[in-house]
C-alpha cells in the first residue's frame, strides 16, 4: 500500500490578509470567473452534511468538466457565444449525463444489483434510454446491461435476451449470437435473468425496419460478468478456470485438439498497428498475468479490437477455449513464443475490478490563486471544517482527478495523480531531439508556479499554432515521481485528453461573457493573460509586411534548405505541408496609448484584408503602398506578451517575433 492511499488531506490554511494580497496582485480572469458562475448556476445549494456535521460536496460537475464543455461549445460556435448559450449547453449536457438521478421504474432484478454496483462506467458506455431517444447506436458503443429475461421467439429456435441497465427505465431485446446458445438456460444457464453482461459491436434494427420496438442484432463481442461473492460464480471459476495456467500450455497438446480455460489479471491494454504479410491491420495487445506471475499476450485483430472496450485494467479475465498461437505464424512475429487470440469458440468472462475510493479533504472556499494545496498529512485539530470529496483510485494507487470540483494548480501536483487539468500560460516549448517519436516539452505557468509537461503525440504535432505567452487549457495529465524525487507530468494525445489554445480561439473575441475589454495602457510586461482590446492601425509608414512560408500543421515558419523546407518548431521536413503566410509587424493604438506588435497567419490576413498569395503577386511598389489604405481601420484583437523568460526582451528561439514583445493572436474587423 502506497503512502498516498487511504489518507485524508487537508487544505493548507492561508491567512486572509495574504489571500487579499495575492488577489490584488492577480488580474481577474473572466474565463475562470464564468466557470465559477456556471457551477453556481448548475448547483444551487446542493451540498449536504455528513455524520460529523461537516458540509459535504455530494453532487455536481467538476471544474475541468465545466471548462472542457465551455471550450467545446466555443469551438462549435466559432462566431461567438453568449452566457445563455453556454449555460444552456452545460445544463443540457449535465442533465443528460446524470439522468439516473431521477427516480425510474426498473425491473426488480436490476434494482437489487444496483445496491452493490460500485463500478465506474466504461468509457464508451451508452444507456438504453439514449438508444431509444436517438434511434442510433455506433459499433464502438458499449452496453453495460443486465439480463431481464431470456426466451425463445415463438415457433423458432432463436434465442432473445431482454436487457436493462442501471441508468434507464427502458429495456431492449437482443438477438443472441449462436456462439452463446450453449450458455442459455432459463433456470440454470450462465445467461439467465439477473446476469450482468457487457457487449459492443451491435447493429440497431430500428422500429421502422421491422415491426414493434427497436432490437439489437447479434454480436460476437459479448463478455459475461462474474461475482466471486456469489456461490454459483465462485464454483464456476473454481471448477473451470483453476486447473490450467499459462505455464501448462503445450503447443503439442494444442495440435492434438486440447483446449484450455485460463484465468488471469489484465495488466495493460495497448493499441498499435502492425505490418504483416496480409498488409496493415489494426491490433490491440492485452497483457495478462496469471496467479503464478507468468505473462502472456492476448491479441485482438481487426474488428475484434472492439472487445477491448469491454475490458479494464485490474480486472480478472477468464478465457474459455482461447486460440493458442505461436511465433511460427509470421503475422504475430515479435509477440513472443506464445500468445492468445479470440477464436471462433472462445468465450470471455470477467470479474470486474472495483475501484477503491480515496477521501480527499478540501477547503469550502479554496483560493483560486493559491490552489487547493493538499499536503500529505494534516492535524485534524487545526483549521476549519472541510468538505469531503470522494475520488476514485485505481489498482496502482493513482487517484483520478477528472471529477475534482475545483481548479487544479501547479502547486497541487504530486505523485499518483491522473486526469488532471491545468489552466495557465506557455512560457517555453520545444521538441525533444533525442527520440524519433513526436514528443514536445511544454512549460506551463499559473499563479502558483510553473512545471514542465511532456506531450506525446500519436504521429505528429496536432494542436495548431502555439507560442510563448499563449493561454491554454490542458486535461488528461498524469503525474508520477522520478528517481530524483521530482514530479514528472505527462500528456498523451487521445480521446480522453484535450488541449485548447484560448489565445487563438476564434469565438473569444465575440464572446463578451468570457472576456473584458482592456485598454492598451493596461498592458504591462509583467502581464500574463491574453487581453482583448479595441484598436485601430496607426503609423502605417512604419509597418513591416513580409510573406514567408509556414508549416501548415503547426503554423510556425519553415525555412528552405538544400534538402527542402524544414520547420523551425517541429524540426521536421515539411515540403508537402508548407503554405505562404504573412509576417507582419505593425503599430496598433487606442485612446490610451500605442503598441508595436507582430502577428502571422490568419490574424495578419484579417488585419491586412488580403491573402498572402494575393499580396505576393502585387508589384513591389504596390506592396509598399498597400498598407497605407488600412490606416485608422478598427479591429477587435487578442494580444499577449510573448517575451520569454531568460532571454532578451522579446527574444524567441524560433525567430518569429524578432525582438517584438507583443503578439496579436486573433483579430476581427469592426463593422
Amino acid at each position: 500500500m502506497t503512502s498516498f492511499e487511504n489518507q485524508k488531506f487537508n487544505t493548507q490554511i492561508v491567512d486572509v490578509d495574504s489571500i487579499m494580497e495575492v488577489e490584488q496582485d492577480q488580474e481577474e480572469d473572466p474565463f475562470l470567473g464564468f466557470i465559477d458562475y456556471a457551477r453556481s448556476v448548475l448547483l444551487p445549494e446542493e451540498e449536504g452534511c455528513d455524520s460529523s456535521g461537516n458540509k459535504e460536496e455530494t453532487t455536481g460537475p467538476g471544474w475541468s468538466w465545466i471548462a472542457c464543455r465551455i471550450l467545446k461549445t466555443c469551438i462549435a460556435y466559432s462566431s461567438g457565444v453568449t452566457s445563455a448559450i453556454l449555460l444552456s449547453e452545460l445544463s443540457q449536457a449535465w442533465n443528460e449525463q446524470h439522468r439516473a438521478r431521477a427516480p425510474r421504474k426498473r425491473p426488480e432484478c436490476i434494482n437489487q444489483l444496483k445496491k452493490k454496483h460500485g463500478r465506474k462506467k466504461l468509457p464508451n458506455t451508452v444507456s438504453i434510454d439514449s438508444i431509444y431517444e436517438k434511434s442510433f447506436l455506433s459499433l464502438s458503443s458499449v452496453l453495460e446491461a443486465v439480463i431481464v429475461d431470456a426466451f425463445l421467439l415463438p415457433g423458432t429456435n432463436i434465442y432473445m435476451l431482454r436487457l436493462g441497465d442501471f441508468w434507464s427505465s427502458n429495456t431492449i431485446d437482443l438477438y443472441l449470437h449462436r456462439r452463446y446458445y450453449d450458455l442459455v438456460d432459463t433456470n440454470n444457464g450462465i445467461l439467465r435473468r439477473g446476469r450482468e453482461i457487457s457487449l459492443t459491436g451491435c447493429y440497431l434494427r430500428t422500429a421502422s425496419e421491422g415491426s414493434g420496438c427497436p432490437r439489437l442484432l447479434p454480436t460476437e463481442y459479448l463478455v459475461m460478468l462474474l461475482d466471486e461473492d456469489q456461490d454459483d460464480d465462485a464454483m464456476l471459476l473454481g471448477a473451470q478456470f483453476c486447473s490450467d495456467s499459462f505455464s501448462s500450455i503445450s503447443l503439442d497438446a494444442v495440435s492434438k485438439g486440447a483446449f484450455y480455460s485460463l484465468y488471469a489479471r489484465i495488466e495493460s491494454i495497448g493499441s498499435l498497428e502492425t505490418q504483416g504479410k496480409f498488409g496493415s491491420i489494426q491490433r490491440k495487445q492485452i497483457t495478462l498475468v496469471d496467479n503464478d506471475g507468468v505473462k502472456l499476450k492476448f491479441l485482438l485483430w481487426g474488428e475484434q479490437v472492439l472487445l477491448a472496450n469491454l475490458l479494464s485494467v485490474g480486472s480478472m479475465l477468464a478465457l474459455d477455449r482461447p486460440f493458442i498461437a505461436s511465433s511460427v505464424d509470421s503475422v504475430i512475429e515479435a509477440c513472443g513464443e506464445l500468445c492468445l487470440e479470440y477464436g471462433s469458440a472462445t468465450q470471455i468472462y470477467l470479474v470486474p475490478f472495483i475501484q477503491q475510493e480515496e477521501q480527499v479533504s478540501i477547503s469550502l472556499t479554496p483560493n483560486r490563486y493559491q490552489g487547493s494545496r493538499l499536503p500529505s498529512t494534516f492535524d485534524p485539530s487545526q483549521g476549519p471544517k472541510v468538505s469531503q470529496v470522494t475520488l476514485p483510485c485505481d489498482s496502482q494507487g493513482s487517484i483520478d482527478f477528472s471529477n475534482y470540483p475545483f481548479q487544479s494548480f501547479v502547486t497541487d501536483l504530486r505523485d499518483k495523480m491522473t486526469s488532471v487539468s491545468l489552466y495557465g500560460i506557455v512560457t517555453d516549448i520545444f521538441r525533444e531531439r533525442n527520440t524519433a517519436e513526436a514528443i514536445f516539452s511544454l512549460r506551463i505557468e499559473d499563479t502558483t508556479g510553473a512545471i514542465w509537461a511532456k506531450l506525446h503525440f500519436s504521429k505528429s504535432w496536432s494542436l495548431g499554432r502555439l507560442g510563448l505567452g499563449h493561454t491554454i487549457y490542458i486535461s488528461g495529465l498524469t503525474c508520477s515521481m522520478t528517481k530524483e524525487k521530482l514530479v514528472e507530468v505527462l500528456w498523451f494525445e487521445s480521446d480522453r485528453s484535450s488541449f485548447v489554445n484560448l489565445s487563438c480561439l476564434p469565438a473569444l473575441l465575440n464572446s463578451s461573457c468570457l472576456h473584458q475589454l482592456s485598454y492598451l495602457s493596461d498592458l504591462s510586461i509583467q502581464s500574463s493573460r491574453t487581453h482583448i482590446c479595441r484598436v485601430w492601425l496607426d503609423q502605417i509608414e512604419h509597418c513591416h509586411v513580409n510573406t514567408r512560408f509556414s508549416h501548415a500543421v503547426c503554423g510556425h515558419f519553415a525555412n528552405e534548405t538544400p534538402c527542402g523546407f524544414k520547420c523551425n518548431f517541429c524540426h521536421c521536413n515539411c515540403d508537402a505541408e508548407v503554405m505562404r503566410t504573412f509576417h507582419l509587424k505593425i503599430t496598433i493604438a487606442d485612446e490610451s496609448t500605442k503598441i508595436f506588435a507582430w502577428c502571422t497567419g490568419q490574424t495578419a490576413t484579417e488585419l491586412l484584408q488580403i491573402s498572402p498569395d494575393e499580396f505576393n503577386v502585387l508589384s513591389e511598389e504596390e506592396q509598399v503602398m498597400y498598407p497605407s489604405s488600412l490606416e485608422s481601420e478598427r479591429f477587435m484583437v487578442a494580444i499577449l506578451n510573448c517575451k520569454r523568460q531568460g532571454y532578451g526582451a522579446g527574444e524567441d528561439p524560433t525567430l518569429e517575433n524578432e525582438g517584438v514583445s507583443w503578439e496579436i493572436t486573433r483579430a476581427l474587423k469592426c463593422e
